[in-house]
């Protein structure tokens, strides 16, 4: 069989990036805003327990290796994220609890996490990368709203991270204290089993009584 002749044009992919970069954050540092602190929230979509918000400050030279988007990432290397990013970064996190959420909307609820997770933090950034399409109100430093900012930006992944393993770590233990919904299981979120559970037993003090199935406005259960 005759051999085929390699193509003599680039690979048109080959430099796009694969995963996050510190570029947002070198930015940022040019224009003389820094450090910078990347933060993201993690359970926007469950029915029931908090909204977990993280900010994070790398330290460029120390970085822990395959940060990501937190949703691409297996709980296992979460774990092992998680440690690395706590001893080798400055880390502040906050949560909305499921009355904030209800009194105030999801979205405002998340926003207001990610806010005091960044005054939380214990150096002063210069500026923020937020993930998602909104910059929170009430910053101390000037802010940027960055578009699946946890695929592009190292801070906002290692937010992400934080945030994620910390609200499943705060769910397992509910799962402990409301044993008959299965927290540990889903996390809060919206699946057969949680929702035949909310069906049998009703709410628990963890559940967001403004979302569907739950709000008085319902007409079903299953809806």
């Amino acid at each position: 069989m005759k051999s085929r002749t390699p193509p003599d044009s680039p690979n048109l992919f080959s430099d796009l990036p694969t995963g996050p970069d510190f570029e947002f954050e070198r930015l940022a540092a040019r224009r003389g805003l820094f450090p910078v602190a990347g933060t993201d929230e993690a359970g926007r979509g469950p029915l029931a327990g908090p909204v977990v918000a993280a900010a994070v400050i790398l330290d460029e030279h120390d970085i822990p290796e395959g940060l990501d988007d937190s949703k691409k990432l297996t709980a296992a290397h979460r774990e092992r994220l998680f440690d690395a990013i706590i001893a080798r970064a400055t880390v502040s996190i906050a949560s909305s609890s499921p009355r904030h959420i209800d009194a105030r909307d999801i979205r405002k609820a998340s926003l207001d996490a990610m806010r005091r997770a960044v005054a939380g933090l214990a150096i002063a950034p210069g500026h923020v990368l937020a993930d998602g399409r909104d910059v929170p109100d009430g910053l101390i430093c000037p802010g940027r709203a960055v578009v699946k900012g946890d695929s592009r930006s190292l801070s906002i992944a290692a937010a992400s991270i934080i945030a994620k393993v910390t609200r499943d770590r705060m769910m397992t233990r509910a799962g402990l204290v409301f044993p008959a919904y299965g927290f540990e299981t889903h996390a809060g979120y919206g699946t057969d089993r949680h929702r035949t559970a909310i069906a049998v037993h009703g709410p628990c003090p963890l559940h967001r009584m403004s979302f569907r199935p739950l709000r008085s406005d319902a007409a079903e259960i299953s809806d």
